[in-house]
């Protein structure tokens, strides 16, 4: 995928920088640099960037499964494949889970997997009704930490309403996994006409975002480099299925939804511009960003923008149908601070531009390469 600058005043912006010597940042940006500097193009080997959820793994997936997998549920590239069966429609998914640390500030690695599975089938305005698990677990990790990961699952899972029915266990050699890898994979059913789908985003379009950015990636990162915080950041891992019922059954014409991941904000709308052949314009002004997480950015050299959420979702939606989303995600506990943040604009070239605070304009490009590793 490639982008054009529109002009000087519209230069492509750097989602992060680099921590000076002896800034809390700088031990953790050290480690990352050393096994992830920006990935040089042509690459026959794979590298961290190829799992951002940036443009790197964009080409991947162009590049290796589209060809060897083409069909037309897999070209939507949604977060999830829908398919119909018997004239039921149902929402299919499945996600890896690799996250470290395995525990964290407001969550850990099994609520993380089923909230996000569940995510995923709501983006389609699915309900969600069954998951399966499968883990890869290391010799030697502690069976007392697999308990509070199963139990933390078990717990995330009654609250969602969705039963775990199957699974798969497999133990590798000592050093091969980390402690603990999870992979779900979620079924639900659709019970409305809608076509949700990324291609969806029409000129005159709004972007709606339902809450404050960047807590989820921060949540870890504070984690990994131990900073004692005045105010803690907790990762906003939820489920978000109910939220989108709700805003279903105002009756609005959603266009699209996706919960921006790995990558962040930034890296989704841009797949919803490029899928929908549309440009994006956002409101700097309008995005919600916590002081707390806002700190931690600034101190680790990081644009919120570009940082996982694991508990937030955009819509779009016409014009028309925006106050009545908003009605009913504010009254919503996951979308209480829900706001429009944009608009969606006729531009052949695809570009999602910024309006900052100060007045200019800046082109907000999808991820480079991988900014923060191993974060969901």
């Amino acid at each position: 995928m490639s982008f054009e600058v529109g002009g000087p005043e519209m230069a492509p912006h750097t989602p992060q920088r680099s921590a000076r010597p002896g800034e809390p940042g700088a031990r953790l940006e050290a480690g990352l640099a050393a096994s992830c500097p920006l990935p040089l193009t042509g690459a026959d080997r794979i590298l961290l960037g190829h799992g951002s959820g940036g443009k790197m793994t964009a080409e991947l997936i162009a590049r290796c499964f589209l060809p060897a997998f083409r069909n037309e549920v897999l070209e939507k590239l949604d977060d999830q494949a829908v398919v119909e069966i018997n004239g039921v429609r149902l929402a299919f998914t499945t996600d890896a889970y690799v996250v470290t640390p395995l525990f964290f500030p407001g969550g850990d690695i099994g609520d993380l997997a089923v909230h996000g599975t569940v995510n995923d089938l709501a983006m389609s305005g699915a309900r969600p009704l069954y998951l399966a698990a499968s883990f890869i677990l290391e010799e030697g990790f502690a069976l007392a930490d697999l308990d509070r990961i199963v139990a933390s699952m078990r717990k995330a899972a009654e609250a969602a309403n969705v039963l775990i029915v199957t699974g798969d266990t497999k133990v590798v050699d000592r050093g091969k996994a980390d402690g603990c890898f999870i992979t779900t994979t979620g079924l639900g059913v659709i019970e409305h006409a809608r076509a949700i789908s990324a291609d969806r985003a029409r000129p005159g379009d709004v972007v709606i975002l339902s809450g404050p950015i960047a807590e989820h990636g921060m949540a870890i990162m504070a984690a990994r480099a131990d900073l004692e915080l005045e105010t803690p950041v907790a990762s906003d891992t939820a489920a978000l299925h109910r939220l989108v019922l709700d805003v279903l059954a105002t009756g609005a014409d959603v266009h699209c939804l996706r919960d921006p991941t790995r990558g962040g904000v930034a890296t989704a709308l841009n797949e919803l511009a490029h899928r929908s052949a549309v440009g994006i314009v956002l409101d700097e002004a309008a995005i919600p960003v916590s002081e707390p997480v806002r700190g931690v950015c600034e101190l680790l050299g990081l644009d919120p923008l570009y940082v996982a959420n694991e508990g937030k979702l955009l819509a779009i939606v016409p014009e028309a149908d925006a106050a009545r989303v908003l009605e009913a995600m504010q009254r919503h506990p996951e979308g209480r601070q829900a706001r429009v943040v944009g608009v969606v604009v006729q531009d052949d070239a695809r570009l999602v531009v910024m309006k900052t605070t100060v007045g200019g304009r800046r082109i907000v490009d999808m991820l480079q390469g991988e900014q923060l590793p191993r974060i969901c």
